[in-house]
């Protein structure tokens, strides 16, 4: 309870100070973390995972628990006081601590990351209503080159935002929103998806599952 109270402080913090990168209001339910990981859930075999601005941990605390020893797990996060909160749980949570030797927390924006091998699952929490639209694209375009053929590209993003802020904001502000829009819809026409709708969260979530289009549902 400690340890989650100090988050809930951690993550308020970091949100009045960075909204931009943060993107909520409170961490992820674990309602949420639930239907973000439930992809993750379903694969057998050794498999390797990316988590995209992870946060405080409300989904990695969900993934951790789907990890196995011979599995790699990376996480990318920008937020510097996050990734050190999610370090020093691979230090000294157990969850954590049980999968330390197969996961990395790699502090810096994704454009940076680097991989050599793609992933089976990748799992974003980036805020893609808050940032410039051409930002959007590079962020989606940057997170698909690093999913595997197979491999299921799961994010999530609250209900009705962008409608709600289009209609409420400046004229610049609603043609940011418009692009974003047409950028998400054509990932979802040109990828195979499933949409779960989380209402205990706040505020209430959809969840995109994405997979490249020819592959099964699982």
């Amino acid at each position: 309870m400690i340890s989650f109270l100090r988050d809930q402080v951690n993550f308020i913090r970091q949100v009045h100070q960075r909204f931009y990168t943060t993107g909520a209001v409170l961490p992820s339910s674990r309602f949420l973390a639930y239907n973000t990981t439930r992809p993750l859930s379903k694969v057998k075999g050794p498999k390797r995972v990316l988590e995209l601005g992870p946060g405080t941990g409300a989904v990695t605390r969900h993934i951790v628990k789907l990890i196995n020893p011979e599995d790699q797990f990376d996480l990318v996060e920008i937020n510097e006081e996050f990734g050190q909160i999610l370090k020093n749980r691979f230090e000294h949570d157990p969850d954590y601590k049980r999968v330390a030797a197969v996961s990395k927390v790699h502090i810096c924006p994704l454009q940076d990351f680097k991989s050599d091998e793609p992933y089976d699952i990748i799992i974003s929490g980036l805020p893609f209503n808050n940032f410039p639209s051409a930002l959007v694209e590079e962020l989606v375009e940057a997170s698909l080159k690093l999913l595997a053929p197979h491999g299921t590209y799961s994010f999530f993003e609250y209900m009705f935002m962008r409608p709600m802020r289009s209609a409420v904001t400046n004229r610049n502000d609603r043609q940011r929103i418009k692009e974003i829009e047409a950028i998400l819809s054509k990932r979802f026409n040109n990828f195979r998806f499933k949409r779960d709708w989380v209402f205990i969260n706040v505020p209430p979530a959809w969840v995109h599952h994405l997979r490249f289009k020819g592959q099964e549902d699982s």
